[in-house]
């Protein structure tokens, strides 16, 4: 259980640092007069990719690879999927201030994406060799 909260806290900080990245641009980006779909598309998108080389080498001290980083896009594209639904949820249904429903996004999908590269992205698995990114 040790290791399981030690991941836990250190995924917390690199997925603080992506949140950081992804609320900013998302800000910026709506301030561009980018639509609040689009601009969630976007600064998820600019966030995975810093979170996948942190969340490689912090959390589950792993190098980054091709494989590693199709299974992480992968799963970030759930992550998105449900990131940029409960935003837009949050908006047209509760009236919800974008950053605050962007929030409210963030942390649900960081709950899935965390499960997921637990038990799938970084998974221990003897046969993942490949190098690359």
């Amino acid at each position: 259980m040790g290791e399981f909260v030690s991941k836990l806290l250190r995924y917390v900080i690199t997925g603080g640092i992506a949140a950081t990245v992804d609320a900013v641009s998302f800000t910026l980006l709506i301030m561009g007069n980018l639509s609040i779909a689009s601009a969630s598309v976007v600064s998820f998108c600019a966030a995975a990719l810093i979170n996948y080389r942190l969340t490689s080498r912090f959390v589950f001290s792993r190098n980054v690879t091709i494989f590693g980083f199709a299974l992480f896009l992968f799963a970030a594209l759930i992550g998105l999927t449900i990131n940029v639904g409960v935003t837009l949820v949050g908006v047209s249904f509760y009236g919800l201030p974008p950053l605050v429903a962007k929030l409210a996004g963030t942390g649900t999908a960081f709950l899935i994406n965390f499960g997921l590269n637990v038990r799938i992205v970084f998974a221990e698995i003897s046969n993942r060799s490949y190098t690359g990114v």
